[in-house]
């Protein structure tokens, strides 16, 4: 079992699951008490003849269920392998995956503007305190299954990748030190800049960003100066695009943490539908990992 094997060597937790043993045991028990919550809020709601407590006992733990969620998320088994790990049927890894995912999705905020968007004076305080920082802004692509519908192909195909896509985005605090905003799951022909205005809405008008040249023309955004048709660079302007490379390479490295999860970096094989929440959850876990995000205890 892989629950019992993180128990006896802890210090492997990261490795197989992307997060530390410390940070396992807080989110357990966060996931312990918003299930709890759960299940008493619709324990309320039932019109009961017969006493609670009746019903097939869960094979599973909740612990082991967490697990089994984020082991998946880190490592993308077949439902079928993954049920083998567990001691359970594919039916029920799958129906134990899909149940988890929106409460970890409910715990782990994606975002630092996430985080705070519940609270409009956070929120503002938060909007106004990152202006003093130039954010990091990068895209990634993911391929998926092609469509079956010939105009469902057209929609989703890359020319960039030679393939169907999504496509998201990050901004991310200099130094790596935490996501602020991430967009999920625009179409693999998005072009870069047009995803970027539409979050560009959530920041303070002043707010500046730092990107690469698929952003050129976005406003208040610093890009690299492009060579010209024959003409070249001068060194003023190769050792500005080489400052600023030496800047961005800090949400390429949010990008790598990202991918680190394997839902988020090979063909994605679930339902479409479930895209954004999944990944989503995986920029929780990232923050997370990265001591961004503290969970309370």
């Amino acid at each position: 079992m892989v629950f019992d094997y993180i128990q006896k060597y802890p210090h492997r937790t990261k490795q197989i699951l992307g997060i530390s043993y410390e940070q396992l045991q807080s989110l357990l028990n966060c996931a312990i008490n918003r299930y709890n919550e759960i299940k008493i809020k619709q324990e309320s709601k039932k019109i009961r003849i017969n006493a609670s407590g009746g019903g097939r006992p869960a094979k599973l733990l909740i612990q082991e269920q967490v697990c089994l969620c984020l082991f998946y998320l880190r490592q993308m088994p077949t439902f079928q392998v993954l049920g083998m790990m567990f001691g359970v049927s594919k039916t029920e890894a799958n129906d134990t995956f899909h149940e988890w995912i929106p409460i970890l999705r409910d715990i782990l905020p994606s975002s630092l503007l996430e985080q705070v968007s519940d609270n409009e004076s956070d929120l503002l305080f938060i909007q106004e305190a990152l202006t003093n920082f130039r954010l990091l802004v990068d895209s990634l692509e993911q391929p998926i299954h092609r469509p079956s519908d010939q105009k469902e192909q057209q929609e989703y195909f890359s020319g960039k990748k030679r393939q169907h896509t999504l496509k998201s985005q990050v901004i991310g605090l200099p130094s790596a030190k935490d996501i602020v905003e991430v967009e999920v799951g625009a179409r693999g022909p998005t072009a870069d800049i047009k995803i970027f205005r539409k979050s560009q809405e959530k920041f303070d008008k002043s707010q500046p960003f730092s990107g690469d040249k698929a952003y050129q023309g976005g406003k208040n955004i610093t890009t690299p100066h492009k060579k010209k048709p024959k003409q070249e660079l001068t060194q003023q302007q190769k050792d500005e695009n080489k400052a600023l490379s030496s800047n961005r390479i800090f949400v390429e490295h949010l990008i790598r943490l990202l991918k680190i999860f394997r839902i988020a970096s090979q063909r994605f094989r679930l339902k479409l539908h479930t895209y954004e929440q999944i990944i989503l959850t995986v920029c929780g876990l990232v923050r997370l990992r990265i001591g961004s995000l503290i969970l309370p205890t």
